[in-house]
């Protein structure tokens, strides 16, 4: 593909998209740090695809391709840092911990007006929290071998059925110990670790555009809503709830 959506610099601004809104792939000579404080982000890659949701935030390194698709309204929080500034290394985007500070410094960062003197402050504190932040695991990686592709693409096309590895190998045209072995060598993880992944950040895109938790619990896949409940919270350290769009919060 052409440099056509090659971006030089990294705004760094705050902007608001609705839901299904999508910034066609695009890469920066910059590094950049994504946080929405409404709303959730997908992010996708060649490698594979990144969440960002109000506690967690997205690190982008210079040169990769990428694209965003908006779920729910989204307010979106950008701070692009250069290769001498960029407190975050790696080749790959990560997934890191926006707690009270780091989320308030993002926001306060991206606000409109600030004197330079008064941003240069609030990027040192950031870069200085970020030197500290705690990487949180919240990615799809894209599979390379074409059976694990497939199979992938099988689960997720309908979350909703709870696809066996049997199923799956057989579908495939594979064995079980086969794909077992593929999700292990690729993905570093069991298939139903992976599944388990997929069903949650499934089930932070449905939050965000309005699902109440129970139908989420069912558009992913889970036997009760108590099982959805019990490993969304112990995955994102936050009952599934906090994560739905304010507007739709009273009742399930």
């Amino acid at each position: 593909m052409s440099d056509i959506r090659h971006q030089p610099g990294v705004p760094t601004h705050v902007q608001a998209y609705a839901a299904g809104d999508v910034i066609d792939r695009h890469r920066h000579d910059e590094y950049q740090l994504i946080y929405v404080s409404t709303g959730v982000i997908a992010i996708t890659t060649e490698h594979g695809s990144w969440v960002a949701a109000p506690d967690r935030a997205v690190w982008i390194p210079a040169g990769i391709w990428h694209e965003h698709r908006f779920y729910g309204h989204t307010s979106f929080h950008s701070v692009g840092f250069t290769a001498v500034t960029a407190p975050l290394p790696g080749e790959r985007p990560t997934v890191v911990a926006a707690g009270g500070l780091i989320r308030e410094l993002m926001i306060a960062c991206t606000e409109a007006g600030l004197r330079p003197a008064e941003e240069r402050r609030i990027r040192a504190v950031l870069i200085d929290r970020l030197g500290r932040v705690e990487v949180q695991p919240l990615s799809l990686p894209r599979a390379r071998d074409p059976r694990l592709a497939e199979a992938c693409r099988l689960v997720t096309d309908d979350l909703s059925q709870p696809r066996a590895i049997t199923w799956l190998a057989h579908a495939t045209s594979t064995s079980d110990r086969t794909l077992t072995r593929l999700f292990r060598t690729e993905f570093g993880t069991t298939y139903p670790q992976w599944r388990t992944q997929t069903r949650i950040l499934h089930a932070l895109i449905h939050l965000a555009e309005g699902a109440s938790v129970t139908e989420t619990a069912r558009r992913c896949g889970f036997a009760t809503t108590s099982a959805f409940i019990d490993t969304f919270t112990r995955t994102m350290g936050q009952t599934p709830g906090h994560y739905r769009t304010p507007a739709q919060l009273p009742g399930r």
